[in-house]
């Protein structure tokens, strides 16, 4: 396809999914993609990379394992897009690989599932708020006060805003249902295996480095979108800026810094900093030099900034496939 078409199919992709998510009567008859890339992950897994291999030999079965995920996604995925554009006309199959495109972004999901750690701490307290914290962060939610709390959702708002959204969205753009499904089986093996753990620190080596280089540029295109988005809710634009400036690379991740720099920046707060995995205490730096004493409006005025973002995405998306079009 060419670029106009995957910028088509994206932004359709952007708008089924903003409107009806994953819907669950699907899910519930074919599950997820994700869910299929995880269930692979863990049958390689477990046979290549058993405690009586050796470093090198699990570092191996790290790559063989990333080229098995790339080669599971990204051939079915291109499959059905030619055999779409090849029996259907043109616009049934943009819409048709748009819906399947849909299925590996996450704008309503993750607005839903940080709305959720809003909601708890307004109507159930502190006890609901961790509750509803823990399905997105890693983190002891125990561990969390109310403030604790909101700067993980606000961090995992503004991360997975790039991760989940802005990144599939670039690759969908670049080279359409094949790059976004190879993204996302990139992505799905960090989350599974890229951890520095001792089970995974050598086997999951590969996906974590190529996660990283995936993600580096639509970290920058995110925290983008954030000053941007800042600018037009009247949010602090310059502040977001600075904060990017001084504060993107100190952050323990290549890629996170920069989305959460600029949302704390914008927002006028701290996020990120000294966190609790495990019972182990992780040194990290501060995003941003505002107050760190932070409520559920707090995480209400990141997600009207979050939405403003989306729409600006998509919105340019629509532009850009206009324009290139126009020009051909």
């Amino acid at each position: 396809m060419t670029l106009s078409t995957n910028l088509y199919v994206l932004f359709a992709a952007l708008a089924i999914e903003a409107a009806a998510g994953y819907p669950r009567p699907l899910y519930a008859v074919l599950r997820h993609p994700v869910v299929w890339i995880g269930t692979l992950i863990d049958w390689l897994e477990a046979m290549l990379n058993r405690p009586d291999m050796t470093v090198e030999t699990r570092r191996f079965n790290g790559v063989v394992t990333l080229i098995a995920l790339l080669i599971a996604a990204v051939v079915p995925a291109l499959l059905v897009q030619m055999v779409l554009l090849a029996l259907l006309p043109s616009l049934l199959a943009l819409i048709l690989t748009a819906a399947i495109a849909s299925s590996l972004i996450a704008q309503r999901s993750l607005w839903n599932h940080v709305e959720a750690v809003a909601e708890g701490l307004e109507t159930g307290g502190l006890d609901a708020g961790r509750a509803a914290v823990a399905h997105i962060v890693g983190r002891d939610p125990a561990a969390l006060d109310e403030s604790g709390v909101c700067r993980a959702a606000i961090e995992s708002l503004a991360e997975n805003f790039s991760d989940a959204v802005v990144a599939p969205a670039l690759w969908c753009a670049l080279l359409g249902l094949p790059g976004i499904a190879a993204y996302k089986a990139v992505n799905t093996a960090d989350s599974m295996i890229g951890h520095r753990t001792e089970r995974y620190r050598d086997f999951g080596r590969a996906a974590a480095r190529l996660d990283d280089l995936v993600n580096l540029p639509a970290s920058r295109l995110a925290a983008g979108w954030i000053v941007l988005a800042a600018l037009i809710r009247e949010a602090d634009a310059a502040a977001a800026l600075r904060a990017v400036k001084r504060d993107a690379r100190r952050h323990r991740s290549p890629n996170a810094g920069w989305p959460e720099a600029a949302m704390a920046g914008a927002l006028g707060i701290r996020i990120a900093g000294p966190r609790v995995y495990g019972g182990i205490r992780v040194e990290d730096s501060w995003m941003g030099d505002g107050r760190a004493d932070l409520t559920a409006a707090d995480i209400r005025r990141a997600l009207d900034l979050y939405r403003t973002a989306c729409i600006a995405q998509g919105i340019f998306v629509l532009a850009l496939a206009a324009l290139i079009g126009l020009a051909t």
